[in-house]
């Protein structure tokens, strides 16, 4: 098998996996943006509460465009709610919002993982960029023969990227257990709503874990490809 082909055919499979788990999410999210939230608060309410109760009065929160954009930004400490969750008053809203407010507290907490991941995010985004170049020109596609060495260095950059993946599950997790937990000790939800918000949540967690199998994936087929042609040399 040639390695672009080994290549497309976990990247196929990957992406195959991951279409089906986001258009779960999707349909989750859109099922539960329809059941109002029987106290009536919305997303920004429902965040506004969450930091407040956990005594956090240095971090805003604010709307931006796109869907499921939903994210905690550590640098200006802002929660960044997409319009139908910043508006909505449905589970959906507050299960998307609390998570993100779940990130705000790991920030408040010095939470490990979430500091580790975010003194990556320099790393990664120049790895990301230079990984696959590397890699292909270590494999000879650029320069007609291969190099294992330029490879291996190539494997290095894209190794930081998917440490990147696996140091998101645990806060990814985490965040979305902090949520669940508050909504349920504070009453922001009662039993069935606090059921429903658990779901969404869940199958926005299997997102980040696609992605990082798929990393991983990708990776020791890269480590598999380099170990070949160390033992043709």
């Amino acid at each position: 098998m040639s390695p672009f082909l080994g290549y497309y055919v976990i990247a196929g499979i990957m992406f195959l996996i991951g279409t089906i788990v986001n258009n779960r999410l999707k349909s989750k999210f859109k099922e539960y943006s329809q059941i109002p939230l029987g106290n009536g608060l919305s997303g920004k309410e429902v965040a506004e509460k969450m930091l407040a109760d956990n005594g956090i009065h240095d971090v805003r929160v604010q709307s931006v465009g796109g869907f499921l954009s939903d994210h905690y930004n550590p640098q200006d400490k802002t929660v960044n709610l997409s319009p139908d969750v910043f508006a909505g008053r449905s589970i959906s809203a507050a299960a998307v919002a609390a998570h993100e407010c779940g990130h705000a507290v790991q920030h408040a907490a010095a939470y490990a993982p979430l500091k580790m991941r975010s003194s990556l995010v320099p790393i990664v985004n120049i790895s990301t960029r230079l990984s696959q170049w590397v890699i292909l020109a270590g494999l000879g596609f650029m320069f007609g023969k291969s190099n294992p060495t330029i490879l291996l260095i190539g494997i290095v950059l894209f190794a930081m990227s998917t440490l990147f993946s696996l140091i998101t599950l645990p806060v990814e997790y985490d965040a979305s257990n902090r949520a669940l937990r508050w909504m349920e000790n504070s009453g922001m939800t009662n039993r069935t709503e606090h059921d429903k918000a658990a779901d969404a949540l869940k199958w926005a967690a299997r997102t980040y874990v696609v992605a990082a199998v798929a990393s991983v994936a990708t990776l020791l087929y890269y480590v598999l490809l380099f170990m070949n042609g160390r033992s043709r040399d």
